[in-house]
């Protein structure tokens, strides 16, 4: 396959559904029938960095658990979405608003979920996430901070993703495994060299493979930013942020 032949097919490959918030926000003032299966497919990305931040407010992770389910379910069956105006651009931001709004004005007045005896409104698995929580660093005590690095890996977490998947359809997946650290994660591992011996690849072709990569990997990540904000001069902003907070 040609350099031409498979740029092509990486970009046909991952081209996003329409599951923006900016589609989400429209849908929502309008009432069209794909708001809720677009702001699902939201919310089941972005469900952890909700789940931390209940933690981080002292909950046991069965009442965080619970809590974060009875959100969704009230953000998906309610008027949530006519509070998301453009002042509110961003749903991480949108998303931890209606959090705090849910925790301090609703939650006090409902009884929490019995365990196993309601409907989940956004499939997740819980015993992961808490699993995920008790092996993070415990160096960002505050829940606001938590939710931020959480939401940050979240989406990067998406953008592999959908590498490995695209990758994966090509036949190329050994290799995208190979060279993924070198752009997120531990870079101790193999040398280009290395690599090219594993896979029988020069060590040019590996430099070349990386280069790719690289490129795609921008590309996905601005994608994948653009999913949350609603304004497209908004995205190279929530970049910067984003970075920011991975540090």
């Amino acid at each position: 396959m040609s350099a031409q032949q498979e740029n092509r097919a990486l970009h046909e490959g991952g081209q996003f559904n329409t599951t923006h918030w900016s589609v989400v926000v429209m849908a929502g003032t309008k009432g069209l029938p794909q708001t809720a299966e677009a702001l699902e497919k939201l919310c089941r990305a972005y469900w952890y960095p909700l789940y931390a931040y209940a933690r981080r407010q002292g909950n046991t992770p069965e009442d965080a658990q619970d809590l974060t389910q009875q959100f969704f379910s009230r953000l998906l069956e309610k008027d949530y979405l006519a509070k998301a105006d453009r002042e509110r651009g961003k749903f991480r931001t949108f998303l931890l608003g209606s959090m705090k709004n849910f925790l301090v004005n609703e939650w006090r007045r409902t009884n929490r979920l019995k365990r196993g005896g309601d409907h989940s409104f956004v499939s997740f698995d819980s015993s992961i996430g808490e699993e995920r929580y008790a092996a993070e660093s415990t160096a960002e005590p505050n829940p606001e901070s938590a939710y931020e690095k959480q939401w940050a890996i979240a989406l990067i977490e998406q953008v592999f993703a959908e590498l490995r998947r695209e990758y994966g359809a090509l036949g190329r997946g050994p290799l995208f495994e190979e060279l993924r650290a070198f752009i997120w994660g531990d870079q101790s591992g193999a040398s280009y060299s290395e690599i090219g011996l594993q896979l029988g690849l020069t060590e040019g072709a590996v430099k070349v493979a990386m280069h790719r990569l690289r490129q795609r990997f921008r590309e996905l990540l601005r994608a994948e930013v653009a999913h949350t904000v609603l304004r497209p001069e908004d995205i190279d902003g929530e970049l910067r942020h984003l970075i920011a907070v991975l540090g």
